[in-house]
């Protein structure tokens, strides 16, 4: 879906982007949208050739979170598990209501002083806004992906609903440091400098344009393995 040359890739970020800030796209739109901007940026990281010419083009209004959101794919590329053989034991769900997750990130904000863009950028990293169903390598579980042993201390309720689970976020954050130490917070919640980064980017450009929030609503999950990288579509199941 992503095109595979400089001045038509440009049009395309250029076109999601400011889809995505329209409050007058909604629906089946939103969601194309919202996966085409995903899909432009990923072909920047797999094309570094096209980066410049691309960004060369980039309005003035949209370059800062163009920056961020490019360098935020860069770190998760890093981050990213070694490249296996076979695809997860994960089933890919819908997820919440967009309207319904940003209130239980209000609602946590509200009780923790956690900012709600960090806790939507956690969501999106973790388990894309809670499409991903089922443990993690290390065994973390639910939408904000909680191990075990810290949802007893930090959760209650369902650690896979989404509420729970984004209110446990908040209080294990507050817990560690946020909102005054941030980083440090998210450095707890996952040991990972480039985990880290990316979060802070994501959430950056949430911060300094909430309606942000929209286009990442629309990810995708795409799993890498050894053979290549593959979409995981909502109702797909590796029993």
């Amino acid at each position: 879906m992503a095109a595979d040359e400089a001045g038509a890739l440009l049009e395309q970020l250029v076109t999601a982007e400011r889809a995505v800030r329209d409050p007058a796209v909604t629906g089946a739109e939103l969601a194309f949208m919202g996966h085409l901007q995903q899909l432009v940026y990923r072909r920047l990281i797999e094309r570094p050739d096209l980066r410049d010419a691309v960004f060369s083009g980039i309005p003035q209004d949209l370059r800062d979170a163009a920056d961020l959101n490019i360098a935020a794919g860069a770190d998760l590329w890093l981050f990213g598990p070694v490249r296996v053989r076979q695809l997860p034991e994960w089933h890919i769900a819908r997820a919440a209501p967009i309207n319904d997750l940003l209130r239980y990130y209000r609602e946590a904000e509200a009780e923790f002083g956690v900012a709600w863009y960090y806790l939507a950028a956690i969501n999106l990293v973790e388990t894309r806004m809670g499409r991903i169903r089922g443990d993690s390598y290390a065994g973390a579980q639910g939408p904000m992906q909680f191990m075990p042993a810290t949802w007893d201390m930090y959760g209650q309720g369902d650690i896979n609903d989404p509420h729970d689970a984004i209110l446990a976020a908040g209080r294990y954050l507050s817990a560690t440091g946020a909102p005054e130490k941030i980083e440090r917070a998210i450095w707890m919640y996952n040991h990972d400098h480039e985990y880290v980064d990316a979060v802070m980017k994501y959430a950056e450009v949430m911060r300094a344009d909430p309606s942000a929030f929209r286009g990442y609503y629309g990810w995708q999950v795409y799993f890498i393995t050894a053979s290549g990288t593959f979409l995981l579509p909502e109702g797909w199941s590796n029993d």
